[in-house]
């Protein structure tokens, strides 16, 4: 389809597939679904080929589908950038971040996050997948490895169930110790061990809001 011409009313299509599984409650992995559809497709068409094309052209139609609600560009972009591949799931991801984002706690997390993203970006070694709580010297530090350890237990089987919504609810309490850790601890300490240690702070708390969505995305 161009700007100004749909022959083959591909558009309307893409809006039915996503209005179908989204209001006819069908939790069906779209991605897999359109590889089955390629498969059954004769070879010469090379129809695998486009799959992820396609997939990527019926998720762009989630802007125009919810854009006489209450969930804006912002909040799609930010479940998108996790790339969900079920359409049921996707919606419930951008209920959530609604939610969430009326929050007082929100606005802070979500700049947070964007830091968190940027510092991440521009560090260029590897950090650790644990953290190695003997490195945690300072106070901020240790208050916010503590709280995340406490909340991710609890957070992580919502997540596994598709509770977003409850999920964010409980890490909007990292707040105040994700605030207390910026403003008291130096994340690229000269000490190889205390930076890599603080990146990987950083890393996994940024990991579990984006088992949920990109909130930094939410910060303008």
């Amino acid at each position: 389809p161009s700007g100004d011409k749909d022959p083959f009313a591909l558009r309307r299509a893409a809006l039915g597939v996503v209005r179908i599984c989204i209001e006819g409650q069908l939790d069906l992995d779209l991605e897999m679904l359109l590889q089955h559809a390629a498969d059954a497709l004769p070879p010469e068409l090379n129809a695998p080929g486009v799959v992820v094309p396609v997939f990527d052209y019926i998720m762009e139609r989630l802007r125009g589908y919810y854009q006489d609600t209450d969930f804006d560009a912002e909040l799609i972009d930010a479940v998108l950038a996790v790339r969900p591949t079920r359409l049921l799931d996707l919606d419930r991801r951008v209920r959530a971040c609604g939610t969430f984002r009326a929050l007082p706690e929100a606005v802070s997390l979500a700049a947070a996050n964007k830091r968190i993203s940027n510092i991440l970006k521009k560090s260029a070694e590897e950090i650790p997948v644990e953290v190695d709580s003997a490195v945690l010297v300072e106070a901020a530090e240790l208050v916010l490895a503590e709280k995340l350890a406490a909340i991710s237990a609890i957070v992580d089987p919502l997540l596994d169930a598709g509770d977003y919504a409850s999920a964010l609810l409980q890490l909007a309490a990292l707040r105040e110790p994700v605030d207390g850790f910026f403003d008291d601890v130096m994340v690229m300490a000269d000490d190889e061990r205390l930076r890599t240690n603080r990146l990987a702070l950083l890393q996994n708390l940024r990991n579990l809001f984006l088992r949920v969505a990109d909130v930094s995305r939410l910060h303008s």
